[in-house]
């Protein structure tokens, strides 16, 4: 008789009974960080009606829009030559009366070493091209981890990547998340960075070529048209259940939209 028990991380109390809107960092506002924050006005307009504070989103991003973003990203032709950030926030905010924010400076420490203005937040969501700012994020958040004083204290960090037809979505805890006792379950505190365990990966399924592309035909070479989608519905999907179910026996998932297979990764 196998009695083993199943495996779950319970969501962070704050996230389901919190006193003011959750904040959230989103870092990048391209192929999937723009359908992400589309996802982010769904869930929070529908926590809002399960009579929860929503979500307060700032939007991290220092690029401006180009025709060869149009298609493929959430933007429009009379948007080209705006800042990718501030495009998607403003119409955000027409759209579902919020105050969200945009910031027009990468998510970065500066040359003195210092850590960006407002980089405090409950949850960190990176949809960035290359490896290198992930690690910079984890450096920003572990420096962050030891600030625990502050309301927006740092809880989540779920990232997104991609190649041409593959792409994963992993969350981690910032720090340990306090778990409940449970008889029917085995509570995972800790979930770890995706640098610390995914760094190699993340060094393989790299980007050769980060040049930006002058047309949409040459973005698709790189990238497959649905797979920026995709990750964002599914890695949204993650998210929700810790919000609306308040626990999740898995931590992410590995997605091939050529072949059309998902991989679950579980809490542990």
């Amino acid at each position: 008789m196998n009695t083993e028990k199943t495996k779950i991380h319970f969501t962070d109390n704050y996230l389901i009974n919190p006193t003011n809107p959750i904040t959230v960092n989103i870092i990048g506002a391209g192929g999937t960080g723009s359908k992400v924050l589309t996802a982010l006005m769904e869930m929070n307009h529908s926590l809002v009606e399960l009579g929860h504070a929503g979500l307060s989103v700032r939007l991290w991003d220092d690029d401006v829009i180009t025709t060869a973003n149009l298609g493929r990203q959430r933007f429009a032709e009379c948007e080209v030559g705006l800042c990718k950030s501030v495009a998607l926030i403003n119409r955000a905010n027409r759209f579902m009366g919020t105050y969200w924010k945009a910031e027009t400076v990468k998510f970065e420490k500066d040359s003195l070493g210092r850590l960006p203005q407002n980089a405090q937040a409950t949850i960190y969501i990176t949809c960035v091209d290359n490896v290198q700012a992930r690690f910079g994020v984890a450096e920003i958040l572990k420096e962050l981890c030891n600030r625990r004083n502050h309301r927006d204290t740092p809880k989540y960090w779920l990232d997104f990547g991609n190649s041409q037809h593959t792409g994963q979505v992993i969350l981690s805890t910032i720090g340990e998340i306090k778990q409940p006792n449970s008889e029917k379950y085995e509570t995972v505190a800790s979930l770890p960075f995706v640098t610390e365990e995914f760094g190699e990966l993340l060094r393989q399924s790299e980007q050769q070529d980060d040049t930006p592309s002058c047309s949409l035909a040459e973005a698709l070479e790189k990238q497959e048209l649905f797979i920026n989608s995709a990750l964002a519905q599914m890695g949204c999907s993650l998210l929700w259940s810790l919000f609306r179910y308040g626990m999740t026996e898995y931590r992410g998932f590995f997605l091939n939209l050529g072949n059309f297979q998902s991989q679950p990764l579980k809490v542990a």
